[in-house]
C-alpha cells in the first residue's frame, strides 16, 4: 500500500468528515489518496481561512477539525489559524507538506523548518520521517489535539515519505477516553467556600460553552440560588433569559455586569482562562477569593490566584456540588434587582432610528432575526464589543467570537464551518469592512458548496476598532482610512447576491429577505461609529438598584 493511503485511514479512524485546505506540489499523493476516500475536501481560495473553518470545527464538535496546505508560504499562511485554535482553545489538526528528506533535487526553494516555526502555537508537532510511525502519530495527535485543554497540533508530511510503497498496515483505533472526575476531598472543601460565603458568583468562560455544562450549570443555578456572568466567549453557557443570568462582561472595563463580582466575597470560575478576559478587569485589587474549577489547573497570574482549584470533568463538578449543597440556599432579590436593572439599560430599550446605523441599533436589529439557536459569528473589530456586551445568547456556541487571538479575518470561516455543522440553523456572518476583506476571497468557496449563509458587512470604510483606541490616546485620526468596492456587486462577482441597507429601510427586514431568500447573501450596511465614547465610560449599578424594589 502507499504511505498516503495508510496516512487517510488513520484520518477515517479518527472519524474525519472534511479536510480543509489549499493542495501544492508536495501533497499531491495525499490529495490522490484523500479522492479515494469518504473524506471530503474542502478546497478553500487561502490556507489561513482553511485553517480558521478546521479550528472552528474542532470548537463545535470537540473533535479535532483538520487542515491542509503545503510547505513554505502555504505553512506560513496557515500560521495564524493554528495560533487562532491553539490560543481559543479549539481542537485541530494541521497537515504541511514538506520537501524531500532523502533527495531533494530543489534546493532551498521554499525551504523553512516548518516544525519549528509551529512549535510556540502548538501543544505538539513533528516530521513524519518514518512511514511506519503514521498510525502511532495520527492517534497521538488527535489524542493531544482533544485532550483538556484543547488546542492545535501538527503534522509534516514530507514529499518522499507521502510517495512511498509500504508494507500493508492498519490505523490505531480511536479509544474514546472520559475525563477523569475531581477528587472528592476538593470537592468537599469547594463545597464548604461556596456555603460558608455570603455573595458568592458564578463566572463562566469559553473552557465552559459546552451542552452538557450548560445543563448543570442551569440546574445548579437554580438548586442553590446561585447567579452567574459569562466571559466574551462564554456567551450563551446559561440562556441569558435566565433569571439568574447577569448577562456576559463584554467589554474591558468596569461595565454593569462587574457591580455584581464587586459585592461577591467568593468568585467561581468555570472554564476560566486568562488568555480571553484580563482578570485585572474584575480582579484589580487582587483581594477576590477564587475558587477555579475547569478541566485543568490554573496558570499563575497577578491578579488570578485561586484560593482553591477542582480540576476534573467541569459537567460532573458541577453535578457534585449541586448534591453537596442540597439544601444551600442563597437570597436572590438584591441580585434579581440589579440584573432587571442591567437588562433594561443594555437589552430592552429601543434604540433610535438613524441612518448610518448606531451599533446598538445593529445588534437589536440581529437579534430580531435570529432564533434561540441560531449562530452568529463575529469577526474582529470595535462592533465585537458591542455585540459581546449588548446581544443576548440563548444557547451554548450560538456566539462565535475569538477574544484570545482576536485575529481579523476569521469571522467567514468561522460561520461557513458553523453552517457545515448545524445546517439545520440560521447563521450570520458580521464583520466588520477591514476584517472581511481579509478573506473575502472565500466568499467564492461558500456559493461552491452551495451554503446557505448571510454575510452582514458593516461598512465604516476604515479600522474602526484601532480609531477608537487612538482616539482614546488622545492622538489626532492617521493611517486608519481605506476605500472599498461596491460590496453588492463584489458579492454577485462571485455568484453570491448582494443587498444593502439604505436610509429608510430596517436593517431586521434586509435580514429577513436575505435568509429568506437562500443561498450566499452579503448584506452591505454602513454604520455610524460615534457612540464608542460610551465603551470610555465606567458604568455601574447605582446602589438603590440593589436595594430598592426595582431600577429607577
Amino acid at each position: 500500500m502507499k504511505a498516503p493511503d495508510l496516512f487517510v485511514r488513520c484520518l477515517e479512524e479518527e472519524g474525519v468528515d472534511y479536510v480543509f485546505g489549499v493542495p501544492g506540489e508536495e501533497n499531491l499523493d495525499l490529495l490522490e489518496s484523500l479522492r479515494n476516500s469518504r473524506i471530503r475536501l474542502i478546497v478553500t481560495r487561502h490556507e489561513q481561512h482553511a485553517a480558521f473553518m478546521a479550528a472552528t470545527y474542532g470548537r463545535l464538535t470537540g473533535r479535532a477539525g483538520v487542515c491542509l496546505s503545503t510547505l513554505g508560504p502555504g505553512a506560513t499562511n496557515l500560521l495564524t489559524g493554528v495560533a487562532f485554535a491553539q490560543l481559543g482553545g479549539m481542537p485541530m489538526l494541521a497537515i504541511t507538506g514538506q520537501k524531500a528528506i532523502r533527495d531533494n533535487k530543489q534546493g532551498k526553494f521554499q525551504l523553512i523548518d516548518v516544525v519549528d516555526t509551529f512549535r510556540p502555537v502548538t501543544k505538539w508537532n513533528s516530521s513524519l520521517t518514518d512511514s511506519g510511525v503514521i498510525p502511532r502519530s495520527i492517534r497521538h495527535a488527535f489524542k493531544v489535539a482533544e485532550a483538556e485543554r484543547p488546542g492545535a497540533v501538527h503534522l509534516e508530511l514530507p514529499e518522499d515519505i507521502a510517495g512511498e510503497t509500504i508494507e500493508p498496515s492498519v490505523p490505531q483505533k480511536r479509544v474514546m477516553l472520559r475525563r477523569p472526575n475531581a477528587d472528592e476531598q476538593a470537592l468537599a472543601q469547594a463545597a464548604d467556600m461556596i456555603q460558608s460565603a455570603q455573595q458568592p458568583l458564578i463566572v463562566y468562560s469559553a473552557g465552559a460553552n459546552r451542552k452538557r455544562i450548560t445543563q448543570q450549570l442551569q440546574a445548579l443555578v437554580e438548586a442553590t440560588g446561585l447567579f452567574a456572568i459569562g466571559t466574551q466567549m462564554g456567551k450563551g453557557v446559561l440562556a441569558d433569559d435566565h433569571p439568574q443570568s447577569l448577562f456576559c462582561m463584554g467589554i474591558h472595563k468596569h461595565d454593569y455586569v462587574h457591580s455584581a463580582i464587586d459585592e461577591a466575597d467568593l468568585v467561581i470560575t468555570l472554564g476560566y482562562d486568562v488568555v480571553e478576559y484580563p482578570p485585572a478587569v474584575w480582579n484589580a485589587g487582587m483581594n477576590k477569593t477564587i475558587l477555579h474549577i475547569d478541566f485543568v489547573s490554573a496558570d499563575p497570574d497577578e491578579y488570578y490566584s485561586p484560593a482553591h482549584e477542582v480540576i476534573g470533568d467541569i459537567s460532573n463538578t458541577l453535578k457534585a456540588l449541586r448534591t453537596l449543597l442540597d439544601g444551600v440556599h442563597f437570597e436572590r432579590e438584591r441580585l434579581a434587582r440589579m440584573r432587571a436593572y442591567i437588562n433594561e439599560r443594555l437589552h430592552e430599550c429601543e434604540f433610535d432610528y438613524s441612518h448610518p446605523l448606531k451599533p446598538q441599533r445593529v445588534v437589536n436589529q440581529v437579534r430580531r432575526v435570529m432564533g434561540r439557536h441560531d449562530i452568529i459569528s463575529l469577526d474582529n473589530g470595535i462592533y465585537k464589543v458591542w455585540f459581546a456586551r449588548m446581544y443576548p445568547a440563548y444557547g451554548n456556541n450560538t456566539v462565535l467570537l475569538d477574544n484570545a487571538l482576536a485575529s481579523m479575518g476569521a469571522g467567514l470561516g468561522a460561520a461557513m464551518a458553523a453552517r457545515m455543522v448545524h445546517g439545520d440553523r440560521r447563521v450570520l456572518a458580521i464583520c466588520g469592512d477591514g476584517g472581511f476583506m481579509m478573506n473575502s476571497q472565500d466568499l467564492e468557496t461558500a456559493v461552491r458548496l452551495e451554503m446557505d449563509l448571510v454575510v452582514l458587512v458593516l461598512r465604516d470604510d476604515g479600522y474602526g476598532f484601532i480609531r477608537w483606541k487612538q482616539a482614546g490616546e488622545g492622538f489626532p485620526d492617521f493611517g486608519m482610512s481605506f476605500g472599498n468596492p461596491d460590496f453588492v456587486a463584489y458579492a454577485e462577482a462571485y455568484g453570491a447576491h448582494g443587498m444593502r441597507v439604505t436610509a429608510g429601510t430596517h436593517l431586521a427586514d434586509v435580514l429577513e429577505a436575505a435568509f429568506e431568500r437562500g443561498g450566499v447573501v452579503l448584506v452591505d450596511c454602513p454604520i455610524d461609529y460615534s457612540a464608542n465614547h460610551e465603551l470610555d465610560q465606567a458604568h455601574y449599578v447605582p446602589r438603590d438598584a440593589f436595594d430598592n424594589d426595582g431600577p429607577n
